[in-house]
Parts: C-alpha cells; structure tokens; sequence
C-alpha cells in the first residue's frame, strides 16, 4: 500500500482518480491517507508523509 502511494497521489494530481483501484481507495480512505474534499479527493497530512516516505526510501542507497 505504501509503495502505491505516490502513483496515486500522482493520479490525484492529473484528475485521474478513476484510475485508482477501488480496493487501494478504500483502504487509502479507512487508513485516513486520503479524505473527501468538496467532492474531490486529496492527500491527507498524514497520506503526505507517507508519500514523502515512500519516495525518499527509494532514493537511499543499499
């Protein structure tokens, strides 16, 4: 889950949440990564670190 969230945080970006499987959003949704904003969905504070985890994990060497 946590290593496809940066491409969902990306399919967020271009408007592409119907690309998103539904099983990732819903378990995106009850780990409180992503919430529902004025009918959109967004990255929670929390889904955004996650995210910057993820992408920094795979920048370290070893």
């Amino acid at each position: 889950m946590r290593d496809g969230l940066p491409v969902t945080a990306g399919l967020l970006k271009q408007r592409l949440a119907c690309d998103i499987p539904a099983g990732y959003l819903e378990d995106y949704l009850a780990l409180d990564w992503l919430e529902w904003h004025g009918g959109s969905l967004r990255l929670t504070i929390t889904g955004h670190n996650i995210c910057q985890g993820a992408t920094s994990g795979r920048n370290k060497p070893g």
